[in-house]
């Protein structure tokens, strides 16, 4: 007789089909372009409009995939109505990174940065946390699996083509992930605007080590757990008494201040 699996492998088992056979529309000519450039990328389904599909039509070639031709009244892509698609929407799987351990090695990027999420879940935050990301050389944007925002057509929009390009690494457990990159030598540090010490005066003299930036969600900020788990919290010095930036815009900050 075969034994019964218990219901905790089943379990497990379900969420890997599920995850497996998850896809997701982008929408938009910048996020469907760069997906379709994008070799990692697995497509399924492009359907565009007449005009779209002259605008892509490098692309379209490059992507390998036959389009479906759509009248712009009658879009057939199953988007939010708000979406502004552009006459452009890709069903697509989501990108597998890989290991964190090994995307936080860097590379040849020199000395290493990464920028984490605690509970970041508006999905332009985080497209825009990937644009800066990208554009600052961070090698990754890891958040965790639940209470954050999943790759979406409005995240991919948002990051105007960074979403390809930038890592944005899915995690079971954040405080499991800030010791995986301390155990590698990562500096953590937690934003927070309470902080007694500045971002600038944590890093001084030590600009040369692998930097972790923990960043939390607009008003609750940073949970207890995550703040126990990094080496230490600063905050980013503002020239008022007043003064709040929001996520996206810290991270940006932060990732300029903590440059090596």
């Amino acid at each position: 007789m075969k034994a019964k699996k218990p219901k905790w492998v089943i379990e497990k088992e379900q969420a890997k089909k599920a995850a497996g056979e998850q896809t997701v529309w982008l929408f938009g000519l910048h996020a469907v372009r760069d997906a379709l450039m994008n070799p990692a990328r697995e497509k399924l389904r492009l359907i565009v409009t007449k005009n779209a599909a002259d605008k892509l039509s490098e692309a379209i070639a490059q992507g390998g995939i036959d389009p479906e031709m759509a009248d712009p009244r009658k879009f057939p892509a199953p988007l939010d109505p708000q979406s502004v698609h552009q006459g452009a929407a890709l069903e697509v799987k989501p990108l597998d990174w890989g290991p964190l351990a090994e995307l936080a090695l860097g590379g040849a990027a020199g000395v290493p940065r990464v920028v984490m999420l605690d509970r970041v879940t508006d999905p332009h935050n985080v497209g825009a946390i990937l644009r800066s990301a990208e554009v600052f050389g961070a090698c990754a944007v890891v958040a965790p699996r639940h209470h954050s925002a999943p790759e979406t057509g409005a995240l991919a929009k948002t990051a105007s083509g960074a979403l390809e390009r930038q890592p944005y690494v899915q995690v079971r457990n954040l405080a499991d992930a800030i010791k995986e990159l301390q155990g590698m030598g990562y500096l953590v540090l937690g934003l927070a605007g309470e902080a007694e010490q500045t971002l600038e005066e944590a890093l001084d003299g030590r600009r040369d080590r692998p930097v972790a930036l923990v960043l939390g969600a607009e008003g609750p900020g940073l949970r207890q757990k995550t703040r126990e788990t990094c080496d230490a919290l600063v905050r980013i010095e503002f020239a008022g008494a007043f003064g709040s930036l929001n996520v996206s815009n810290a991270a940006a900050v932060a990732l300029y201040a903590a440059r090596p």
